[in-house]
């Protein structure tokens, strides 16, 4: 039988019908003016739901998972009493679904559309997975041409928006040639951080199709890349992988995996089948599952977003099933994304999030990550805990150094933070 069970949907709720009658998930949901909250109309005895326009908010596996996180609400709510300086309390589930407290009214954009995937954000990734080194290798042989083309792109530029300061990436097209995408980045890894991940898309943006796809240099320049970082500790030093993407894989390939994979399979290869055909697809099952990554059949732009997040899963499992439960501190950034709303707060913040793992015994050998549980600590905060230094008399700094590097600096008479750069 199936599981019947409501919830406060964000969206829908205080919305009635032409009949003057609550919408289904919506309901009767008190909200009021909050000045800790950024006086937005809010509900601290209660949280709410918020679901992606391209998740279907009434699946059956969402709404075990919504059930089953309905503790959480007692959780938020003694946490607030307990510390009343707390702010925004979720949990990101890998479901799709949002839970926040305190309860908000979610308001869309101007196409109707809620475009926020909790699983999309930096402190999600952060949390899920641990650092990593990816080499991006797209295929831009005269196949990929039209839709292809732009189905690949996408896939790209959402593969570098699941990167962070943490994390190291290349990105290499190839037809009978290996071509990297920024010259000044060959044979390297580059910081993911949000300069040198806009900057590659912009150059993926120029690719244009032609010749004849040759997969094999072009993997071979990867693998050498990252065992390369690996020898001489550059890089992330944790987890490594290769995102395929192709329209199909015809050479013989074999032999790049045993001369530089096997058996020690350190490099896991992800691989992304662009396109309606599936006359390649076994091929590229075959690289995915004989190197522990993870296959998956692209067909539209709509499916980009779904099938990439599935190889945060995959990187996840060993994490969970050695039970690390690391909590991270993400790097430092302006939150206008969280609420299409005047709730938009221009205070930097950090967010500090840890994973959550299923500890079902049937299941704890698979590894399988519930979701991230986070909250939100403005910068201001953390100010008032940190020592100052004099610079001169009439001035005093107050710096933060991040551990990848980023540097802040707090300066009166306006008392804001500044971003100097990195140090």
């Amino acid at each position: 039988s199936s599981l019947q069970f409501d919830y406060y949907n964000s969206m829908l709720i205080n919305t009635m019908d032409e009949d003057g009658n609550y919408v289904e998930l919506g309901g009767e949901f008190p909200l009021e003016e909050n000045e800790h909250f950024n006086n937005l109309p809010v509900n601290t005895q209660q949280s709410t739901i918020q679901v992606p326009t391209n998740v279907y908010n009434k699946d059956p596996k969402l709404l075990n998972a919504i059930y089953n996180s309905e503790a959480l609400n007692d959780v938020y709510i003694n946490n607030f009493l307990r510390d009343p300086t707390l702010t925004w309390q979720y949990f990101g589930s890998s479901y799709g679904f949002f839970r926040i407290y305190p309860g908000i009214k979610w308001t869309p954009d101007n196409n109707g559309v809620v475009a926020f995937d909790s699983r999309n954000r930096n402190w999600y990734i952060q949390a899920a997975t641990s650092p990593k080194d990816i080499i991006i290798m797209v295929d831009i042989s005269g196949s990929m041409k039209g839709l292809k083309m732009t189905i690949a792109k996408h896939t790209i530029n959402t593969i570098l928006d699941t990167l962070g300061e943490n994390d190291f990436v290349n990105v290499i097209a190839y037809t009978d040639y290996v071509r990297y995408v920024e010259p000044c980045f060959r044979g390297t890894l580059v910081q993911a951080d949000l300069d040198n991940r806009e900057h590659f898309k912009l150059l993926v943006e120029e690719l244009h199709v032609k010749g004849e796809a040759k997969i094999k240099n072009a993997m071979k320049e990867s693998f050498k890349i990252l065992n390369e970082a690996r020898m001489n500790g550059q890089g992330s030093m944790c987890n490594q992988a290769i995102m395929l993407i192709t329209d199909g894989a015809m050479e013989d390939f074999e032999s790049v995996f045993e001369e530089f994979n096997w058996p020690e399979r350190r490099v896991r290869v992800f691989t992304y089948l662009i396109g309606r055909e599936m006359t390649f697809a076994q091929a590229t099952k075959w690289i995915a599952c004989n190197n522990k990554g993870y296959y998956t059949h692209i067909s539209t732009l709509a499916d980009v977003q779904e099938n990439v997040m599935e190889y945060l899963h995959v990187l996840s499992r060993p994490m969970v099933i050695n039970h690390d439960h690391d909590i991270i501190w993400t790097e430092a950034y302006m939150d206008t994304v969280l609420f299409y709303t005047k709730a938009q707060s221009l205070l930097l913040m950090t967010s500090v999030a840890m994973p959550v793992f299923s500890k079902k015994k049937e299941t704890l050998s698979h590894g399988i990550l519930l979701g991230v549980v986070g909250t939100d600590v403005p910068l201001m905060e953390v100010m008032k805990l940190a020592p100052r230094y004099i610079v001169r008399p009439s001035l005093t700094a107050v710096f933060c150094v991040l551990s990848a590097g980023t540097t802040w600096l707090r300066l009166p008479p306006q008392q804001q933070w500044l971003h100097p750069g990195s140090s």
